[in-house]
């Protein structure tokens, strides 16, 4: 196995298309937003994590896990412990924190990028 990837976590939770949520949120194993989230997202430290930004996606707030997709839009800083996936629609406006950096052609970052995770 070339890259020796880490299984990901499942995707229990989902903030759906169309959903308003005001208010932050801890969560373990996995979420997904596709609707629009105004405030933090917190993973349970120390667990494994996986937190996707859908295309429709948008969070407004801190947000914190091992491994990030973001898909859509986050306007708040990033904080990621391990591999942070920035697709070419994505849109971020905010400072990010990471240990791993996948950016493709087409994202979007208004803020610093900062190597080697240190809390923002």
């Amino acid at each position: 196995m070339p890259w020796n990837r880490k299984k990901q976590p499942p995707i229990r939770s989902l903030i759906g298309e169309g959903v308003l949520l005001k208010g932050s949120v801890d969560f373990t194993d996995g979420m997904r937003v596709d609707g629009e989230v105004i405030g933090d997202l917190m993973s349970v430290k120390d667990a494994p994590s996986l937190l996707v930004v859908g295309a429709k996606g948008r969070v407004s707030g801190r947000i914190h896990a091992e491994h990030v997709i973001v898909v859509g839009e986050v306007v708040g800083p990033v904080m990621c412990t391990g591999l942070l996936e920035l697709q070419p629609t994505a849109r971020i406006q905010g400072d990010i924190a990471y240990e791993l950096l996948e950016m493709h052609p087409g994202a979007v970052v208004h803020g610093e990028l900062i190597l080697h995770f240190d809390e923002l």
